[in-house]
């Protein structure tokens, strides 16, 4: 892990499992993927950016897990799952969706198949 991720997650070590399973699950399914760290997301772009982790709260505080970090994509449609905790339409036909992830386990399937769709998405835009 390079120096700017380890001070992206500073004061959020805790997290760092979580994002670490992310960031190879993504690079290992997804072909030429870059990784920018900026101070506020991490995001994951191959023509555009597809995917995004930062600490924005989608949900009100009695409600977040401890260990937290937010994964948004975005999609030409709006997806619907509980799983996703808000959905914005910031364009027409532009959703952008924020799931909240509280463990290496949420890293899964459904959350990766929706990543690798929002990729396919960023590729096929002009």
């Amino acid at each position: 892990m390079n120096a700017d991720v380890l001070f992206f997650f500073s004061g959020h070590e805790a997290v760092i499992p979580i994002y670490e399973k992310l960031e190879a699950r993504i690079l290992a399914a997804i072909p030429d993927v870059k990784v920018k760290v900026s101070k506020t997301q991490i995001s994951f772009s191959n023509k555009r950016g597809f995917a995004f982790v930062s600490f924005n709260p989608c949900r009100r505080v009695k409600e977040r897990p401890e260990i937290w970090m937010t994964v948004s994509f975005g999609l030409g449609y709006q997806k619907q799952s509980p799983r996703i905790d808000v959905a914005t339409e910031p364009y027409p036909n532009r959703w952008t969706h924020h799931v909240m992830v509280g463990s290496p386990e949420e890293i899964d399937e459904d959350l990766m198949a929706w990543l690798m769709e929002a990729a396919a998405f960023s590729a096929s835009k002009k």
